[in-house]
């Protein structure tokens, strides 16, 4: 049945633009369309369709337009819209927008045809009319039923089935009042997505019909509802628990099974409920986890008040305040702030990880609700914008205020995850939040992982399920033909069962056929349940090994090592690659000023005066005292007194290098409490401008035009003329200021940069430096060149005109300006370097050598600057000077990153070929290539004429072996080791950009990535978003098939620990989203090298050996039964008492092969870590695979063979000195039973290793307790093998039954593995061996360089590094970022410090400090005559 319905609009104005003005963007439908939905790559044939109310007539023209455009990603209701006629005013208004845009009729055209619940749409557009006719159908029982689950909250749908009735505009349109007096236009969107979202500010009732996401964030897999079914869904995803459930049906049919089905029903019930058990305690903590997050508070605007709102209950649409230090809570719109001009500082450290802050600006309209919740609370903007997406850079959307349209990009835009830095205050409308917000949309999606002993486990339960087939297909055939040919003639001793028919073949094939299904039954144990319980009781009982370690635990932050999850122990053992961050998990997010170099002398060193040798700084090196400065900062540390010492006794160079860094930067100063603070846009700046400041070169003030500093207690005031500005291509910057009639230029930047525009007869102190650098970049230390120019007037005056012509130029500005930056910053007088530490955490160095020899390969993804990234790759050790070459692939289009990968698989290649064993005696030039006229040729061939970059003239044995293994790491281990080591690359690196990494990514040359990357030592991605980090892995695990692990802090590496095989958290941080992602959590990455290869390492050696154990006892236990059905007629009678069938792998041998899984060590902790190529097996999968899975089943049949055989020779036909007959099935069958439950014991006895308490209580324990049970079984419940092994063990027949059997077992199993261990030695024999033979001989350590005390080398590389972005100092001479305008005398002294003479009388306290007056932003004063803001004024605007 179909209705016709009006559109409903309003009689007042409209919040969008005037209505003269809607259709005139009709030019640009296409372009908005394109940017505002997203497609999907999937073709369906049947789409639902539904149409929404929304706000704009702009919609009904996209629709008009577009007809056939929708998206297939997401869900969202639509509202019921109820239709009135339009009153007048809005008929008008509709014509005259038709008459000055028209539609073209001819082609919009609409029609969308559903059956039954689908909605059927016709569209048409006739010359200046709109008609527009929707068809719906009843709802029934099913939109009911969905309904009522929803409110139940069992079912969250985004789609709900609302009715929808048909539209028609034509002629004449009616409208009506709403409460938000806004216009309410057709909306279209589809089931699957949305194609542009719609946001009202602090309306929730309008912004609940759309259904957008909450900003409730779960990563918990389960609901008290949903944990029972989708928890048995996954377990029985195992082939072996499917498996046993159908031998259970089985089991319930008494013509087939000669077993109860208890024996099946309990351990299968017993391996579901501890598996769900502990699923529930990891998803309990996940839930745990998803609390502490949902619950923190923020303050939301409710009624024109600031109330406390869990996170949880923050919707879209509603305004919300953050304070400084505070995480963004989600997705919004910033509106206001505290700071001038509605800037907003954050650091994106959780997004990219990049910590130098970054600018958000609102729009300056809003920026005048300032902190006043009235206005707040009555702004009644409406935010047209794109759907939820990944992208982090790209925001586009439109603000409908007060009948004007204001663009909105992503420099208005504050993501959840960062973290509000410098800024006081500030006010946000949230336009995503929850799974919508671009932090989760890059987070990817939890994974179920298992690890490939899994995988391998489920390949060998099929193999396993064929073999039992197999026999059993054997059994039937042979009970036939038994049963044809003997059985059928004996059928008065061994009737047939009724069901039998008594013809002579098809009853002999179908008692063949029922054989089938028991012997199934009987030889189900050769894969038993209780290994799975084993399994996962082990994996818990090591998951608790982690979690107690106190190796592992933190004491500053007093955090533990945590394993989140029980299934992924033995992965830690079989790592390959390790994906990790840069900041927050190898650097501490810490700047300090190290080292300094002035004028060709070096300080930093702390020297002992008795022996000239550099002395180690330790936690007990006493540190220079700076309390003598009122301005000193208590936490910086410097232990050189030297320069101290220059700086007080008024060395000129001393002096100049401080003022060039109290001068040369971008910092603002802030007053708190009396107190001076910096706000500084990166962290390199902060610690140079608080060095100075702590060496008596105080930074105290700044306004557009001019620099205050305080110079031992002197005040210092310079005219700021010009800041030109850092960027990436110029990677300087520099500051023009005048003092005393003196224009004086101070310029800072890269080594190779400023030493080309230094003047000349500077040779001597440009070789001193340059030693100096050399020094620093061996160190890792951050360095930049520091120097000075003095400028004429008349050469300025000059330089200032054609600055301001190529200023103001039309075409090529940028490069005009840079032509005129070079005239001045030249003939430069080197001044001095800065050697800056970006700290690393402890034993991050030493942590990723000790894992790449243990051949590991370390890929770091960062989004840091590429400089930064390879800097903190020197200085842990990732990268060395030893490397042949590091190749930079940062090729912007795809054909240069494909030149550039074709061009570095050319280098590899004719360093292979060229130099195989070996690059030695490398010559080298500055510029860090080979000199012409190398003295020590090399015995090999000629390679061609290329140029092979390396670093250091060390380069020496970087190939040790044909296996790219270095020298030195072949000998690390142990002498005389010729165990096979896993492949390392050769001394290559390659460091990749974000925007290059996109098209590495791609089809066509991932594969050619890859070539190069694998044969690299060390991988750097830089610039990299999020979801480009799970990428990357997503690579290596699909085209290598390599077990990969994440490491990270941040909500940046949220995707890739998911994507990873184990995901590792760095717990104890600010953020803890990581953690809440990751399967292990620790403190610290010097962690991560006992998390692999101690608890990795060790808990896949007893993994593999609990594994092999087990299938042999198994193998040797169940295929007794196929010996015996040779004797009885394949009749599937059982050789065992049933029930020691079903408490074997219970009661008998489960604690012993427990306590081989949980504590078995073949090595110490100590020595694990001190050798690491111990960890090679688990890269190879050399400890347990096909192959060793065949040699236990062989094993296993052979002992099987010798269990049965033997005691059946002997007690064939056997009788004892009383005349009492042996040779009865019940007594043989205790016999062999008690034989195997002692052959079981003394295997495991030989496979123990490391013998604890437990080990001998649970090995020796378990043989006593087979005794006491059976005798309780037999004789107090009574069992029908009574007596059977009492009478066995009182005669000698059993005895020397028993030794005969245990030693034919054992003979074989010890000449094996002693013919190994003197043959074929492992490295962990040799390791034992060698603690034997020197006890008291302390290995000698390896030597690496350490962040306290580095090796004293030279390098020729440039270690510069800077994190700075460009646009700071164009915001400080534009006065943008200044709090408050001075006036009048006090231009050059702002925040009210006045002239110098009256500053030192008037604001100075008894301890020497400055007295503020200041206002605070958004405060307001009626007796103040200035403003506490610059007039507001637009970010992109530059003033001259």
């Amino acid at each position: 049945m179909h209705e016709n319905i009006l559109l409903k609009t309003i009689e007042d104005k409209p919040l969008s633009a005037p209505s003269t003005s809607i259709f005139h963007r009709h030019q640009n439908e296409n372009e908005i369309e394109r940017s505002f939905s997203r497609h999907s790559t999937k073709t369906r044939k049947h789409k639902k369709h539904k149409l929404s109310s929304s706000s704009s007539l702009h919609s009904l023209v996209s629709i008009l337009k577009h007809p056939m455009q929708c998206d297939n990603n997401q869900q969202h209701s639509v509202p019921n819209v109820s239709f009135e006629n339009i009153e007048n005013d809005a008929k008008s208004n509709l014509s005259n927008s038709n008459t000055n845009a028209s539609i073209d009729n001819s082609t919009s055209q609409l029609q969308y045809t559903i059956e039954g619940d689908e909605l059927t749409t016709t569209k048409s557009i006739p010359e200046g009319s709109v008609s527009i006719q929707t068809q719906t159908s009843t709802i029934g029982f099913r939109a009911s039923f969905f309904s009522v689950l929803e409110k139940l909250g069992i079912w969250r749908s985004q789609d709900l089935y609302k009715t929808t009735t048909a539209t028609s505009i034509s002629g004449e349109v009616k409208a009506t009042t709403t409460a938000r007096n806004s216009v309410t236009s057709l909306y279209f969107r589809t089931v699957h997505g949305e194609n542009e979202r719609r946001i009202r500010a602090n309306d929730r009732e309008y912004n609940s019909q759309f259904h957008y996401a909450n900003n409730y964030i779960k990563t918990s897999k389960y609901s008290f509802l949903t944990f029972l079914p989708l928890n048995l869904l996954e377990q029985f995803q195992r082939l072996a628990n499917f498996y046993f459930l159908c031998l259970l049906i089985l089991q319930l049919i008494p013509a087939i099974s000669s077993l109860t089905p208890v024996t099946t029903a309990i351990p299968l019930i017993g391996v579901l409920s501890l598996t769900a058990i502990k699923d529930a305690y990891d998803d309990f903590q996940r839930h745990t986890s998803d609390s502490q997050v949902n619950n923190r508070i923020s303050k939301c605007l409710r009624n024109g008040k600031l109330v406390n709102e869990k996170w949880s209950g923050v919707q879209v649409g509603d305004i919300i305040r953050m304070e400084n230090d505070q995480f963004v809570a989600a997705d919004i719109l910033l509106l206001t702030s505290s700071e001038p001009n509605g800037l907003t500082f954050i650091e994106t450290a959780e997004l990219d990880g990049e910590t130098n802050l970054k600018i958000k600006q609102c729009l300056m309209e809003t920026a005048a609700l300032n902190q006043r919740e009235d206005l707040l609370w009555e702004f009644n903007g409406e935010i047209i914008c794109e759907p939820p997406n990944n992208l982090l850079n790209k925001f586009e959307g439109t603000l409908l205020w007060k009948n004007q349209r204001f663009p909105l990009d992503n420099e208005k835009l504050l993501l959840r995850g960062c973290v509000l830095r410098n800024t006081q205050w500030c006010y946000g409308l949230v336009i995503f939040a929850g799974k919508d917000t671009k932090l989760m949309q890059n987070s990817g999606k939890t994974k179920f992982k298992r690890t490939n002993i899994d995988k391998l486990l489920n390949f060998i339960i099929i193999g396993i399920v064929f073999f039992l087939l197999s026999v059993c297909g054997f059994c039937t055939v042979a009970a036939a033909v038994w049963e044809g040919f003997i059985g059928y003639n004996f059928q008065v001793y061994l009737p047939w069962d009724k069901l039998i028919v008594p013809q002579h073949i098809q009853g002999s094939t179908i008692i063949g056929l029922l054989v089938f299904f028991s012997y199934a039954i009987v030889l189900n144990t050769v894969v038993p349940i209780s290994l799975y319980v084993s399994v996962e009781v082990i994996r818990f009982a090591q998951s608790f090994q982690i979690n107690w370690d106190e190796k592992m635990f933190h004491k500053k932050t007093k955090t533990f090592a945590k394993a989140r999850t029980t299934t992924l122990n033995e992965e830690l053992g079989q790592i390959q690659y390790v994906f990790s961050d840069k900041t927050g998990t190898l650097t501490q997010n810490i700047m300090t000023f190290n080292k300094c170099s002035i004028t060709g002398r070096s300080y930093g060193d702390v020297i002992d005066l008795r022996t000239g040798d550099i002395v180690e700084i330790t936690e007990d090196t006493r540190p220079v005292d700076f309390s003598f400065n009122p301005y000193y900062e208590p936490e910086f540390k410097w232990y050189d007194r030297e320069l101290l010492n220059a700086v007080r006794a008024d060395e000129t160079h001393a002096h100049n290098y401080f003022r060039l860094l109290a001068l040369c930067h971008t910092v603002m100063p802030e007053y708190k409490d009396g107190r001076l603070f910096y706000q500084a846009q990166s962290p390199d700046e902060s610690a140079l401008v608080s060095a100075a400041r702590n060496f008596g070169f105080v930074f105290k003030a700044r306004t557009p035009t001019s620099i205050t500093i305080e110079v031992n207690g002197q005040i210092e005031e310079y005219e700021l003329l010009h800041i030109i500005d850092f960027n990436n291509s110029r990677k300087r910057m520099s500051v023009i200021l005048r003092r005393n009639n003196k224009i004086v230029l101070y310029c800072k930047g890269a080594d190779n940069v400023i030493y080309d525009r230094l003047g000349n007869n500077q040779m001597d102190i440009k070789n001193r430096t340059q030693e100096h650098l050399n020094k620093f970049a061996g160190e890792g230390l951050r360095t930049l060149v520091l120097a000075e120019r003095q400028v004429e007037e008349n050469f300025y005056n000059r330089w200032k005109r054609k600055y301001q012509d190529a200023s103001i130029a039309i075409s090529s500005r940028e490069e005009k300006l840079d032509l005129v930056y070079e005239e001045i910053e030249c003939e430069m007088r080197l001044v001095g370097v800065s050697a800056i530490e970006d700290k690393l955490q402890d034993g991050v160095p030493e942590t990723i050598s000790s894992l790449q020899t243990a051949g590991i390969k370390i890929w770091v993804l960062t989004g840091d600057k590429q400089e930064t990234a390879i800097n903190i790759g020197y200085s842990c050790s990732l990268l060395t000077d030893d490397m042949v070459d590091v190749f930079i692939v940062d090729g912007v289009t795809k054909s240069e990153v494909e030149q550039q990968l074709r061009k570095f698989k050319e280098s590899i290649k004719i360093v292979n070929t060229f130099h195989p064993n070996g690059v030695q005696n490398f010559n080298l030039n500055t510029n860090g290539h080979f000199k012409p006229d190398v003295r020590n040729e090399m015995e090999m061939k000629t390679p061609p004429a290329i140029s092979i970059v390396t670093f250091s003239s060390e380069a020496n044995n970087i190939f040790g072996n044909e296996n790219g293994i270095s020298a030195s790491r072949q000998n690390q281990s142990t002498p005389n080791q010729t165990t096979p080591v896993v492949e390392e690359s050769s001394g290559f690196a390659i460091v990749v950009n974000g925007h290059s990494l996109v098209h590495c990514l791609s089809i066509d040359l991932e594969q050619k990535f890859l070539e190069i990357a694998v044969q690299c030592k060390a991988v750097i991605c830089c610039r990299v978003t999020p979801l480009q980090k799970a990428l990357v892995v997503a690579l290596m695990k699909r085209s290598k098939n390599a077990v990969t692990l994440a490491i990270g802090d941040g909500a940046n590496d949220v995707s890739m620990i998911k994507e990873a095989h184990i995901g590792v958290g760095i717990s104890g941080q600010e953020g803890m989203q990581a953690v809440l992602a990751s399967d292990y959590a620790i403190a610290q990455f010097r962690f991560l090298e006992r998390l692999l290869l101690v608890h990795g390492r060790w808990s896949y050696y007893r993994m593999c050996k609990f594994l092999r154990y087990f299938f042999y006892k198994n193998f040797a236990f169940t295929l007794c039964h196929f010996w015996y059905s040779f004797f009885c007629g394949f009749s599937a009678q059982t050789v065992f008492d049933p029930m020691f069938i079903s408490v074997y792998n219970l009661f008998y041998t489960s604690l012993p092969v427990l306590a081989l899984g949980i504590f078995e060590q073949d090595v110490s902790d100590k020595y694990s870590v001190e050798y690491p190529k111990l960890y090679t097996p688990g890269l190879t999968n050399a400890l347990f695979n096909t192959r060793e899975f065949v040699k236990s089943v062989i094993h296993g049949v052979f002992s099987s063979l010798v269990l049965f055989l033997v005691p059946y020779g002997h007690y064939g036909d056997r009788i004892s000195h009383d005349g009492h007959v042996l040779s009865d099935q019940m007594l043989l069958g205790s016999v062999v039973a008690t034989i195997l439950i002692l052959d079981n014991t003394a295997q495991i006895a030989l496979d123990t290793g490391y013998w604890t308490v437990f080990n001998h209580i649970m090995v020796w324990g378990s043989l006593l307790w087979y005794f006491i049970l059976d005798s309780f079984y037999n004789y107090v419940i009574r069992g029908p093998y009574v007596g059977s092994l009492a009478k066995a063990i009182t005669e000698s027949t059993f005895w020397l039954t028993t030794l005969l059997t245990v030693i034919i077992l054992m003979v074989p199993v010890l000449a094996w593995r002693f013919y190994n261990f003197d043959c074929h030695p492992s490295l962990s024999d040799r390791i034992r061996l060698k603690q034997r033979e020197m006890k008291h001989v302390k290995p000698k350590p390896i030597v690496i360089r350490t962040a306290s005390a580095r090796r004293s080398r030279r390098s020729l590389r440039s270690s510069y590094a800077f994190a700075h972005e460009e646009g700071f100092g164009r915001l400080i001479t534009s006065g943008k970022i200044m709090r408050r305008m001075p006036q009048g005398h006090e231009a050059a002294y702002p925040l009210g410090l006045g002239s110098v003479k009256k500053q030192q009388h008037q604001n100075m306290d008894h301890n020497g400090m400055l007295k503020i007056n200041k206002i605070l932003p958004g405060s307001s004063s009626a007796n103040s005559d200035l403003s506490p803001r610059l007039p507001l004024s637009d970010l992109d605007t530059i003033n001259l």
